[in-house]
């Protein structure tokens, strides 16, 4: 059976909800989940799962949310080889912060790539002024993202 790791990036907990939401879909298709509240360079390194899926808020003007400082900390700081890790991303924010609009998402994104990281599909950006309810575009999106690459 394959491993999800579910790293969540959280201010106010919607993004641990859509990682909750979705956790159900990834089981039904076959994955061992596991989910990350306070998401560590270990716990993405050490084994490295098959897949890991991202679920990122953006606070600030564009930053991570405290939660995950940990482990963007980390990756920025030790800059591990990725190499071999599979990811998909969904990025949170609201367009109306224009210039930081799910900036923490697409930083993390350009920093897996960087690592060596694969992303598999497309990057979801969910935006708070259009779908305040973030797991509305993301349950659509993970069934899709499962028919497409399991």
């Amino acid at each position: 059976m394959p491993d999800i790791g579910i790293y969540v990036a959280t201010v106010y907990g919607g993004a641990l909800d859509v990682a909750e939401q979705i956790a159900p879909l990834f089981e039904s298709a076959g994955y061992g989940v596991e989910i990350h509240e306070t998401p560590t360079l270990e716990k993405l390194t050490d084994p490295q799962p098959d897949l890991a899926l991202f679920c990122v808020s953006t606070t600030g003007r564009g930053d991570y949310p405290g939660n995950f400082t940990g482990l963007s900390s980390a990756l920025e700081q030790q800059r591990p080889s990725l190499d071999g890790l599979r990811y998909a991303l969904i990025a949170m924010g609201d367009s109306s912060y224009e210039e930081s609009y799910c900036g923490a998402g697409r930083r993390l994104d350009e920093l897996l790539t960087t690592l060596g990281a694969s992303r598999v599909g497309e990057r979801l950006e969910v935006d708070a002024s259009e779908t305040p309810m973030a797991d509305d575009a993301a349950l659509p999106w993970a069934e899709q993202w499962l028919a497409a690459h399991s």
